[in-house]
């Protein structure tokens, strides 16, 4: 994998080498082509300007025959053959100055479509390219030794001090800091990192030392797979982009038999005229502009997309957001902050408190559900002994079964525990918890420990800043259906639904969300599914797109979405559906500035009113309008990076003072 990337970085410098090559050779070309008009006003021998030109026009002119030919040869149509029957056209006619004006023209509007695609690419690789080479490693004793960073191995333990670029993927083991993560998910504001926090390979430590434990390292960190999905969205092409190869073949061809049929009719008139409106028209005709219009726009789109951390595996789904009328959110971890705390234990008469969580933790420390987590943390904190438990099983959106210390646990939803054949009275005490006004708008989960209820624990989760924000912006973009689905219960879904002033669905499980997603397709919805990635793989499958949340790190998440946001702010996807709608008007303006000029020009040509030269200066001007068009996507989200740096200020001036980490930080000489 590390050889691959190595051959597309050597590709994309070899590519820009021979860019910079054609670049000095047109340069070389152009001074003759000067000299040459130079010599037509100082001499009133034409031998001088002839010759001049001529040389200019070989220069210029011999590679873009060698291009077409090849095309030809390998079975291609491009705007290459009209091009080089263009020059070749002028140059047996005797216009050697024409011909290598149209040649030097013609090249550097090849020269744009090439360096911009190239600029992009090398822009876009410029975001990520961020990897460290060198790592301090710790062996035994806390001896640090500095290594390659490519050595490193999941199990290593490394230490960044502050200003130093996090080597690999990790979990802190020691030390406190604040992380600079934009690279990563986009995100202004640093994170504040402790004992237990990931880390991500290219982020910069900013206050603190830190040791790591790495998790992942090389190419199998976040860093490593942002860059695999950059490059994967730019070879993906749109349908506009395979529509117009398709019909590439037939474009030469259509062309010639009009500038022949012009010929024909013009060449007994006036011979010279005739050679000139065909020269004219090839040059016109040679379609620049339109192999631009999508590409530019599309590069640029991706290109402020991921600045932002919205990493979009495939610009047909850039395309395809611009559409959407409904979404559907899953709501732990996407709409709230997944941040689940404890706020209430009722053990069951007889039953002790700290025998009801040690239970309940034992049996869900091995599921990472936001729920099992919030439970499993809060024993710790109690220094509860938690044992080992075993037979364990999760059954997705409802809780979990396991053995501790030789008895049968169960801990999950009430409605699950109901089914399994429980006695009346255990029944009866989870339906009175369930409607206790105490626990209205709160989660709930229940530990049935061998067909005995021990209790129940209630949850809370708060609703993330900008939701409420974001759900208005997405209905001022048109948007219908806004729902939020979740396997919580009634009184909890209803609680966020109000805050967001959206539709809900409770107590869905997995598959159910399935059926939710089929049931808004059959009434013509174009859906997105925006979940955690974790429990919501299917759901995010089954939408038109699949957008997870919170991705960095997350192998499941990546894999399971068509969109990935690294961070957790839903304004991205507002963001999202707005930059998808700028883009496909900008291709469209593209489209349409390409398309008219050759429309307008060669009818222009065909009369006589646009020489050859003329032609090929506004061929160059209508590729550097499609250009400049597409750039104007770079500055999307410009608004939100504004808003977030302004909150970074705000941090910066509430924190002052530099919070210490406890590691050792290197020795200072005296000063002096």
């Amino acid at each position: 994998m590390a050889h691959e990337h190595v051959k597309g970085d050597l590709h994309l410098e070899s590519a820009t080498g021979r860019v910079s090559l054609q670049i000095l050779a047109t340069l070389v070309g152009g001074m003759l082509l000067l000299c040459a008009v130079t010599a037509k006003f100082l001499y009133d021998n034409s031998f001088y300007e002839d010759t001049l030109g001529a040389i200019a026009a070989v220069l210029l002119g011999a590679p873009l025959i060698w291009v077409a030919v090849k095309d030809l040869i390998n079975g291609h149509m491009h705007m290459n053959e009209l091009v080089a029957l263009a020059v070749l056209a002028a140059f047996a006619k005797g216009m050697y100055l024409e011909a290598g004006a149209i040649a030097f023209f013609m090249i550097l509007s090849v020269l744009v479509e090439n360096r911009t695609a190239l600029g992009a690419q090398a822009s876009i690789e410029s975001l990520i390219k961020i990897t460290p080479t060198r790592a301090h490693r710790l062996s035994e004793g806390d001896q640090e030794t500095e290594v390659d960073a490519a050595q490193l191995q999941p199990g290593d333990v490394v230490r960044v001090r502050p200003g130093d670029n996090i080597p690999a993927d990790g979990r802190v083991i020691r030390g406190t800091s604040s992380v600079n993560q934009a690279n990563i998910t986009g995100e202004s504001l640093p994170a504040d990192k402790a004992e237990g926090d990931d880390v991500f390979s290219g982020t910069i430590n900013l206050t603190g030392a830190m040791d790591l434990e790495v998790t992942k390292a090389g190419q199998d960190t976040t860093l490593g797979r942002v860059k695999d999905l950059i490059l994967q969205a730019e070879r993906t092409r749109t349908p506009i982009m395979r529509m117009i190869d398709r019909y590439a073949a037939w474009y030469t061809p259509t062309v010639l038999m009009i500038v022949l049929i012009i010929f024909v009719f013009t060449f007994k008139a006036d011979k010279e005229g005739a050679f000139e409106r065909a020269i004219a028209m090839l040059v016109v005709a040679c379609p620049c502009a339109l192999i631009l219009a999508t590409p530019t726009a599309m590069v640029a789109a991706l290109s402020s997309a991921a600045r932002l951390g919205v990493l979009i595996k495939s610009v047909t789904d850039l395309e395809s957001a611009r559409n959407l009328s409904a979404i559907i959110f899953d709501k732990t971890g996407t709409l709230t902050t997944g941040n689940l705390e404890v706020t209430k234990l009722t053990p069951m008469p007889g039953v002790d408190g700290a025998e009801l969580l040690r239970v309940a933790a034992a049996a869900e420390q091995n599921s990472k559900h936001p729920v099992a987590r919030a439970v499993t943390k809060v024993a710790r904190k109690a220094r509860l002994h938690l044992a080992e438990p075993s037979a364990f099983e999760e059954v997705s959106g409802r809780g979990v079964t396991a053995t501790v210390d030789g008895t049968r646990v169960a801990v999950g939803k009430a409605n699950w525990l109901t089914e399994d054949g429980l006695g009346p009275e255990i029944v009866a005490a989870i339906n009175n918890a369930q409607n206790s006004p105490e626990a209205d708008g709160l989660s709930l989960l229940f530990v049935v420990r061998d067909d005995v209820l021990l209790g129940w624990i209630a949850l809370a989760d708060n609703t993330r800043p900008q939701a409420g924000d974001a759900m208005v912006r997405l209905r001022e973009l048109g948007l219908k259906r806004l729902f939020i689905v979740t396997g919580d219960r009634e009184s909890v879904a209803r609680r966020v639904a109000e805050q967001m002033h959206t539709e809900y669905r409770s107590e869905v499980l997995p598959h159910e969300k399935l059926e939710i997603v089929d049931e808004l397709k059959a009434k013509g919805h174009h859906v997105a599914v925006v979940g955690d990635g974790v429990n919501d793989a299917p759901a995010l499958a089954a939408g038109d797109i699949g957008i997870a949340m919170g991705a960095a790190g997350s192998d499941v998440a990546i894999h399971s979405a068509t969109i990935a946001l690294m961070n957790n702010n839903l304004d991205r996807i507002p963001f999202l559906v707005d930059l998808s709608r700028r883009t496909s008007r900008v291709i469209n303006q593209n489209l349409v500035i390409g398309g008219g000029f050759i429309v307008s020009f060669l009818a222009l040509s065909a009369l006589g009113w646009v020489t050859a030269i003329v032609a090929a200066v506004l061929h160059l001007v209508s590729g550097l309008v499609v250009v400049f068009n597409s750039a104007r996507l770079v500055r999307a989200g410009e608004h939100i990076e504004l808003a977030e740096s302004a909150e970074l200020e705000k941090l910066k001036n509430l924190k002052g003072a530099v919070p210490s980490s406890g590691i050792p930080r290197p020795a200072l000489a005296p000063a002096g």
